[in-house]
């Protein structure tokens, strides 16, 4: 890796963090990230920062607010210690559910949050699998937008392979992301008709497509309190399904997820590391987490470089 480069994280995944610091052979710079005890966030970059081109590396997971405001104190600290170029790296990036105007008199969280990144003074965006791709635009600053598809990929033609497989959408929205899978995989698509009566709580109707006997894999972005996810298997096993696997790239898990997928028909769920699953991986032995950490090193690298990463957008 060539000189005046600076790894910065948070406290938001640590552990993804010093893998990309690996596949780098660059150290993760000191810095403090603590809270005092009326719970205001404080940030010291510890090393010279001067003219060099920094990464701050910080998915805005839960906790989101905290991990927000680590990110953005993070960016500013290292504005006002006079860093070249602040690259915000954020393998996941909080709400991003929140990307238009859906009832009367709500924000649009996406958006402001955006802007609070940029006022702090970061210069360009990477992040991966955005909910809403229209968040690029969101952001007057430059924005890659990688996706974890050659990581599942991967592993999905390694271990589904036998060419019963069936790529399932769990509802309207993902049509596009699965459609992209089963074509890269040579395989059918179904799709899930979904009615979704209030926020996290939803109700599968139907399922569009032949799913008899076959091995399905129901592919989202994110799985969050599994409610979707366990209502897709559950139908596609009642419409004859011989397994049900899942995948998504972000691994929200928040309230009854781990106890939703334990209690239910997946045989296995594949997830990513973009969020720091603790305790949950312990919890739900049908995880399968997957590392896009080689991803985020191999664009860093090339931002730093001044080279090319749309060949990583696949």
């Amino acid at each position: 890796m060539p000189e005046g480069i600076k790894l910065v994280t948070g406290n938001a995944n640590r552990a993804l963090a010093e893998e990309i610091s690996r596949e780098l052979g660059e150290p993760l710079t000191d810095a403090t990230v603590s809270h005092f005890s009326d719970g205001e966030t404080m940030v010291q970059i510890n090393e010279n920062v001067r003219g060099a081109d920094t990464f701050v590396i910080q998915p805005t997971s839960s906790p989101v607010n905290d991990h927000i405001m680590e990110l953005l104190l993070i960016i500013d600290a290292l504005r006002r210690a006079s860093a070249r170029r602040i690259t915000a790296v954020i393998p996941y990036y909080g709400y991003a559910r929140q990307d238009r105007k859906v009832q009367p008199r709500v924000p649009i969280s996406s958006k402001l949050v955006a802007d609070l990144i940029e006022t702090a003074g970061a210069n360009r965006v990477l992040t991966m699998d955005l909910h809403a791709g229209q968040i690029q635009g969101f952001f007057d600053i430059p924005v890659d937008h990688l996706y974890a598809t050659p990581v599942l990929l991967e592993y999905i033609r390694e271990h589904y392979p036998d060419g019963n497989l069936v790529i399932v959408s769990p509802d309207a929205g993902g049509v596009e992301r699965a459609r992209a899978f089963a074509k890269r995989l040579g395989c059918s698509l179904a799709i899930i008709d979904k009615r979704r009566e209030r926020a996290n709580v939803s109700q599968v109707m139907n399922v569009i497509g032949d799913v008899k006997g076959k091995d399905t894999l129901v592919l989202d972005d994110m799985i969050d309190t599994a409610g979707t996810t366990v209502q897709a298997a559950q139908v596609l096993i009642e419409k004859g399904a011989k397994r049900v696997a899942a995948a998504c790239t972000h691994a929200v898990l928040s309230g009854p997820a781990i106890d939703r997928i334990n209690n239910s028909p997946l045989e296995e769920v594949i997830v990513t590391n973009t969020i720091a699953l603790d305790s949950k991986k312990e919890r739900c032995s049908k995880l399968t987490v997957l590392s896009i950490a080689k991803i985020f090193a191999e664009a860093i690298k090339r931002i730093h470089e001044e080279t090319s990463i749309s060949s990583l957008f696949v």
